[in-house]
């Protein structure tokens, strides 16, 4: 056996975990799979004889590759992003609903929640807290001290553990009027959401949220139609804790993820905000919930 083929096969032995870590690091199939591949133009370029555990040293060829990707995806996130566009997405391979299918898997929330961590705090905390990486090894990558890099995956846990607030009926409710909202939705019962919204209810989307992108809706008709357009999205839905009150977070397209925050009055839903600014959603805390009955497709 050649020496490329033997190497592509040791390699092709830790595809499966390199793509795991990617995907974590970076919340999209697609990236992910662009840092694996980088990973194995690292591995064909270099002299792996002398590699002992090639299994680590891939990790954090990935890991490297990923931060690099974070910290440009951050620099680009400075101006605004336009709106995923389905079509382009099929056009260039991305496929929405796998990734969406592939986030459940994860855990919808807990993806949402990293995409709020630095690039740092976000690698320290996947690569060790999900894949037992030794700090001394996440200091080299992302260079800083072990006992930085200790720090960075600490504040980082306390996003993703963010203890939500004692439960009480407030919140219970609050958690009824949602899952009508969603299972109204899942259903396309367009009855139904008016129902549950108040008559002058008010929905506003951030420029990045779509639907609706940058624009305002009022009234409970007008807005259970636009509801009713998201409807796809809304059976990958997830309940959450969004500031201490229940909201929804949306399926992924691509790797922009949404959330929908309520306003409740009278028992029911006067305003909705939908966010999908990453800047917006860095400053959200949110805590994931038990998922409830879901419909069934």
């Amino acid at each position: 056996m050649d020496e490329h083929r033997w190497l592509a096969e040791r390699f092709e032995a830790h595809r499966a975990h390199l793509r795991a870590v990617a995907f974590r690091m970076l919340g999209s199939v697609g990236e992910a799979e662009d840092a694996v591949q980088e990973a194995w133009l690292h591995l064909s370029r270099a002299d792996a004889t002398g590699v002992e555990n090639l299994g680590g040293w891939l990790t954090t060829v990935v890991a490297r590759v990923c931060l690099d990707m974070l910290r440009s995806r951050k620099a680009r996130r400075e101006e605004p992003m336009a709106a995923p566009d389905p079509a382009a997405d099929r056009e260039a391979g991305t496929d929405p609903e796998r990734e969406a299918v592939l986030a459940d898997s994860v855990g919808l929330a807990l993806l949402v929640v990293l995409d709020t961590l630095t690039p740092a705090e976000r690698l320290a905390f996947v690569l060790h807290d999900l894949f037992a990486v030794p700090f001394e090894e996440i200091a080299t990558i992302v260079g800083r001290s072990p006992a930085a890099a200790r720090q960075l995956a600490s504040r980082a846990r306390r996003r993703v553990q963010g203890a939500p607030p004692s439960p009480d009926a407030d919140v219970g409710r609050q958690r009824e009027v949602v899952d009508a909202f969603l299972a109204a939705m899942r259903g396309g019962d367009f009855d139904a959401l008016v129902s549950i919204l108040d008559p002058d209810v008010v929905l506003r989307g951030d420029a990045t949220a779509a639907p609706p992108a940058g624009i305002e809706l009022r009234g409970a008709r007008a807005c259970a139609k636009r509801a009713l357009s998201g409807a796809r999205g809304a059976k990958l839905a997830r309940p959450a804790l969004v500031d201490g009150a229940v909201g929804v977070v949306l399926a992924p397209r691509g790797r922009l993820f949404r959330v929908l925050r309520f306003t409740l009055a009278q028992g029911k839903i006067a305003q909705i905000d939908v966010m999908g600014d990453p800047e917006q959603l860095r400053d959200l805390d949110l805590s994931a919930l038990d998922d409830g009955p879901r419909a069934e497709n």
